[in-house]
């Protein structure tokens, strides 16, 4: 199957200066702009969770753009990917 076609699932922690900066807030108004769903949210540790659904191709878009964005307060990213569950019907921050 093409990676058009494709869906997937991105879990990804961001760590760095992530929190108390807006870092929720801009994800999910970039989220916006792409066809994905998921959500955000804070963690206990200092990390932020990002797990996201979509097309290869738009996943790989939004998280370009968050890292563009975003980048400066980003120390470290650890990403696992799977399939899609279709469980998400919007993008959200969860608290």
């Amino acid at each position: 199957m093409p990676d058009d076609d494709r869906r997937e699932r991105r879990e990804i922690h961001y760590s760095g200066r992530v929190q108390g900066v807006g870092f929720r807030y801009t994800v999910r108004s970039l989220a916006a702009r792409f066809d994905v769903t998921g959500f955000v949210r804070n963690l206990s540790d200092g990390r932020v969770q990002l797990v996201v659904e979509g097309s290869v191709p738009e996943v790989g878009r939004f998280l370009d753009t968050i890292a563009t964005e975003m980048g400066h307060y980003i120390a470290d990213t650890r990403s696992t990917t799977e399939s899609a569950s279709g469980r998400f019907e919007r993008f959200e921050i969860r608290f």
